[in-house]
């Protein structure tokens, strides 16, 4: 493993790379970051398409992300995982509606716990989970980027849409 630190507008952002994957990207105070002993060496170019792409994304000239993914977690983690995936840019999701688009619509608490665990937070994006009734809850990052991230995608989308 191995990692890399972009700066970005919410504060700087730890990539982590295993076997030519992103396998993590935390920010500042992030709630389940590693220590850096976990991170591996600091190699400053470690994951350049990872890089440009999130740098695109804050430019707002990207939407979507096409680069390897190396997320470790449990089966059923990776499938909420691959469901966020499938959230479109500039839109939201209940937890509920998540359970539910996996087949198991009485999972919502158990697919709460796997979004809260996604190790690939902006790439896999569970800043665009909120609660039933719309509002925004709990974020590893905190709900200042939360909000930032879920503001940046509403305003981009719709100036496409324009």
């Amino acid at each position: 493993m191995r990692h890399s630190i972009l700066d970005s507008p919410i504060g700087p952002l730890t990539l982590i790379e295993r076997d030519g994957g992103l396998a993590a990207l935390y920010m500042a105070e992030h709630a389940h970051a590693p220590g850096t002993a976990a991170r591996g060496e600091r190699v400053d170019d470690a994951l350049p398409e990872a890089t440009q792409q999130l740098r695109q994304y804050f430019a707002g000239e990207r939407s979507e992300f096409d680069i390897p993914l190396n997320p470790a977690g449990t089966e059923f983690q990776r499938q909420v995982w691959a469901a966020l995936t499938e959230i479109p840019y500039g839109e939201t999701r209940t937890y509920g509606q998540l359970a539910a688009g996996l087949g198991r619509p009485s999972s919502a608490r158990a697919v709460g716990m796997a979004v809260g665990r996604n190790p690939i937070s902006i790439v896999v994006p569970c800043h665009r989970v909120v609660g039933t009734n719309g509002k925004l809850t709990g974020y590893a990052g905190g709900m200042a980027r939360k909000e930032f991230l879920l503001a940046h995608e509403r305003g981009q989308a719709l100036s496409r849409r324009a």
